[in-house]
């Protein structure tokens, strides 16, 4: 029998689909001809989705696998291509989000010599992926894709990157699509193993604590943690804080909810850490956000620090006891050796900070993002996918918008990326086409990635992107105000488009919202709607700050409640 002849870019289509590949997200050009035509020949069930920019495709695959768990694919051409890719690289690698990134390259005999649009990109990437390949031979297609599906999933995941030359990918393959992975250094397997000595010890420590606190991290929800850990927290009744990444792992309409710590976390958050005798994270890697001084944080407390990535062990915070591994695994293995505790007072007091410092607004005073997101949460039962931009609209979204369920919300951490959130709630409602996606962007982030209208109305994603729409850069504007009296530079919007209009140039629908009193009105219209995307521009008030709040470098002690009185000094660290 002869074996059906394949180049290296039907081979590449085929494994990536053996490897459980759904979509791939990109945007064509010369160097990747014979891989998109192999979309063509191949005879794949992969769908490929032809987005505006690389940086869009990036970031719907990021949103792909935020909301599903499962990894996406990029397919972006050479030079420009490839470059414009590093964004939305630099975002997913931050917050550990598996996908692999194909880049269209130059032949290889041309490598090295500045040919029409060749670029390293593999020299270019090398700090921001997990781990990347420069495709040399034809028939290492299968081994290497193997490899990168394996690398991209696997411990603690992030994107790979595959820089394939135009010959290889044209070239005839004559491997077997099945292939062995050959990764003798890579070991994510021992994330698997226990060390019972390290679960007895840590389990030893909650069993004496009387003010215990759970930090789940987005550790916890990658590793599917979630029974584990509300297991954990209902047997001893230990209250749970999480960071920005790791809301929804633990319900936060429970009553051992702290919400979300950190620099504009709930006061109760932030004073459960000040006040705790014990702190076990799971799954955080101690970020600065949530943080403040390194040296003040939980000082009172023994820290325990459960992570599957010894890198994170003591790089922030030094703990009294750790475990490295799989949060599910540590979790499951300690839930065998706690007990009930008795924190019945600690909850009690705690109870106290959350009626003394609850998240409120005044609903006098012009429309108001939180006013919008409030009644937003409460028409969608805290069950709709909130994918954020980066600003105060986040911020607010993050304490506003209760999660309830792992998955449900996306946002950028670590990078911070402005142009995140609209582009990541595409590749979201593709991977979720029976869910209800919220792309709650800011007038700013949304202008830098808009043109995936197109995409959104083209794929029928049937979106709701509410743009919260103060005509400035709202998070550094409050920046200026309260660190920098009040100097306004580069902030200012001004010329902002007609956003309705705009939708509706694109093919989308338009709603606008500019009084409180047409919040609930138009919103319930817009989530009603499901023809396609929609846009919901909310003219809120220009000038308002996000509390509470611990300036950048400042203690959690440090935290402000509200605006303050006096003049402030500038903060250490960035926004």
């Amino acid at each position: 029998m002869i074996a059906e002849a394949r180049d290296g870019a039907q081979t590449l289509l085929k494994c990536l689909e053996a490897g459980g590949i759904e979509y791939m997200f990109g945007y064509s050009g010369g160097a990747a001809l014979p891989i998109f035509d192999a979309l063509e020949t191949a005879g794949t069930k992969i769908k490929f989705v032809l987005a505006r920019h690389e940086q869009g495709a990036v970031h719907m695959a990021d949103g792909y696998a935020r909301a599903t768990g499962r990894p996406a694919a990029v397919l972006v051409t050479s030079g420009p291509g490839a470059g414009n890719t590093i964004t939305g690289i630099m975002t997913a690698h931050m917050d550990s989000i598996p996908m692999v990134v194909i880049s269209g390259q130059q032949v290889t005999w041309m490598l090295g010599k500045d040919a029409f649009q060749e670029a390293d990109i593999f020299g270019i990437t090398m700090p921001i992926v997990k781990h990347s390949y420069l495709v040399k031979n034809t028939d290492d297609i299968p081994r290497i894709t193997k490899e990168a599906l394996h690398i991209a999933t696997t411990g603690r995941p992030g994107p790979v990157l595959i820089d394939m030359p135009k010959n290889i990918s044209q070239g005839v393959c004559n491997a077997p699509l099945e292939a062995e992975i050959d990764l003798p250094g890579y070991h994510p397997d021992v994330a698997y193993d226990v060390n019972e000595a390290e679960v007895i010890a840590i389990a030893d420590a909650i069993n004496r604590s009387k003010r215990p606190v759970i930090l789940a991290g987005h550790g916890a929800m990658l590793a599917h943690a979630g029974p584990e850990l509300k297991e954990l927290a209902e047997t001893c009744q230990i209250p749970v804080t999480s960071t920005l990444l790791g809301k929804g792992i633990f319900p936060e309409s429970h009553e051992l909810s702290l919400g979300m710590l950190g620099m504009h976390g709930t006061a109760y958050a932030n004073k459960a850490i000040c006040e705790a005798d014990l702190i076990m994270s799971v799954g955080s890697r101690f970020d600065d956000r949530i943080i403040g001084q390194a040296d003040k944080f939980g000082r009172n407390a023994t820290i325990i620090h459960i992570d599957i990535d010894p890198a994170e062990i003591g790089k922030m915070i030094k703990p009294d006891l750790q475990a490295i591994g799989d949060a599910k695994v540590i979790l499951t293995a300690l839930n065998k050796h706690v007990t009930r505790l008795q924190t019945k007072d600690w909850l009690a007091h705690l109870d106290g900070y959350k009626k003394r410092f609850p998240l409120n607004y005044k609903k006098q005073g012009g429309l108001k993002m939180q006013h919008i997101l409030d009644v937003m949460d409460q028409l969608t039962k805290s069950r709709a996918v909130v994918c954020t931009d980066v600003g105060q609209h986040q911020m607010w979204a993050a304490q506003f918008c209760k999660t309830e369920a792992p998955w449900d919300w996306i946002s950028s951490g670590g990078a911070g990326t402005m142009g995140f959130g609209f582009p990541a709630a595409i590749g979201a409602q593709l991977g979720r086409p029976d869910d209800i996606v919220v792309a709650v962007v800011g007038d700013g982030g949304f202008q830098m990635t808009l043109f995936e209208l197109s995409t959104a109305v083209l794929q029928k994603t049937p979106v709701k992107i509410l743009i919260l729409n103060n005509h400035f850069l709202g998070m550094v504007r409050q920046w200026q105000e309260l660190f920098f009296d009040n100097r306004k530079s580069g902030v200012d919007l001004e010329g902002n488009p007609d956003f309705v209009k705009l939708a509706e140039a694109y093919g989308a629908k338009g709603f606008q919202i500019k009084r409180p009193a047409d919040i609930e009105k138009v919103l319930t219209r817009a989530l009603e709607y499901n023809d396609g995307p929609c846009v919901i521009n909310c003219e809120v008030v220009q000038e308002d700050n996000v509390f509470p709040m611990i300036p950048a470098g400042a203690a959690l002690e440090d935290m402000i409640i509200e605006k303050p009185k006096y003049r402030m000094e500038k903060p250490v660290g960035s926004t």
